[in-house]
């Protein structure tokens, strides 16, 4: 049997879950839990159940809701190139969901998310350079927006990533990392200040923990949002 516990902390709110997942046979069952549910006496908020077939479908019972989400994957060859799709939908607010995701190589990939009847379309094109940088540019119709990200792996499988969204103009860094001492954390570089007309920034790290920070270069008066998060990996 297999567990987790994640613990996140944002500017306005503490938040945990924990879950625990075991196989029954070529599925696998998980039932997570939140703060939520226990913080005022035991109770069924925040708890969810799940059924999975890797690599073919899910099936998520939010249980407070009595909502279902069904998600279901498969593969086809398209020029000899494996496309993968995924069709997910929510029962509660019938909201239907494709995506897809065509592996041109090893280093390029370009992947489409188109929500039911909401006349809204994202795009985004993926290139992995030397097994080491990531550059990613997307595309919203519906906004008519880019967002832009850049990775870069250091320190052996330390991650470090800045991303930008132009139509809200908001800036992210973070530092992620995994480790199978300590479980699965995430660090980062925390953005301190950045003024439009004198654009100054100041980092620093933290360790055994993730610490994302994200920035809305719109208004030279916004702090920034931070967020706190770790998680533990375990196996019963």
């Amino acid at each position: 049997m297999k567990g987790s516990m994640k613990a996140r902390y944002e500017t306005d709110k503490v938040a945990g879950v924990a879950t625990v997942a075991f196989n029954a046979g070529d599925v696998k069952l998980r039932a997570s839990i939140t703060d939520d549910t226990i913080a005022n006496g035991p109770s069924l908020n925040g708890l969810a159940l799940a059924v999975e077939k890797p690599g073919f479908f899910i099936v998520d019972y939010n249980v407070p809701k009595k909502d279902f989400r069904f998600q279901f994957k498969n593969t086809i060859k398209v020029s000899e190139k494996p496309l993968n799709l995924t069709y997910s939908h929510s029962i509660g607010d019938n909201r239907t969901i494709l995506d897809g995701t065509l592996v041109i190589d090893s280093a390029n990939k370009v992947s489409a998310n188109h929500v039911l009847d909401s006349g809204n379309c994202k795009l985004k094109y993926t290139y992995v350079h030397g097994g080491l940088m990531t550059f990613e540019q997307s595309y919203e119709l519906a906004k008519n927006s880019w967002d832009f990200a850049v990775s870069r792996k250091v320190y052996g499988d330390d991650v470090l990533r800045t991303t930008y969204q132009t139509s809200s103009k908001v800036l992210g860094l973070e530092w992620s990392r995994n480790s199978t001492i300590n479980g699965s954390f995430k660090d980062v570089c925390v953005v301190l200040s950045f003024h439009m007309q004198d654009p100054k920034v100041t980092a620093m790290s933290a360790q055994n923990s993730w610490l994302s920070a994200s920035l809305n270069l719109a208004d030279d008066r916004a702090m920034p949002k931070l967020t706190a998060e770790s998680t533990w990996n375990f196996e019963v």
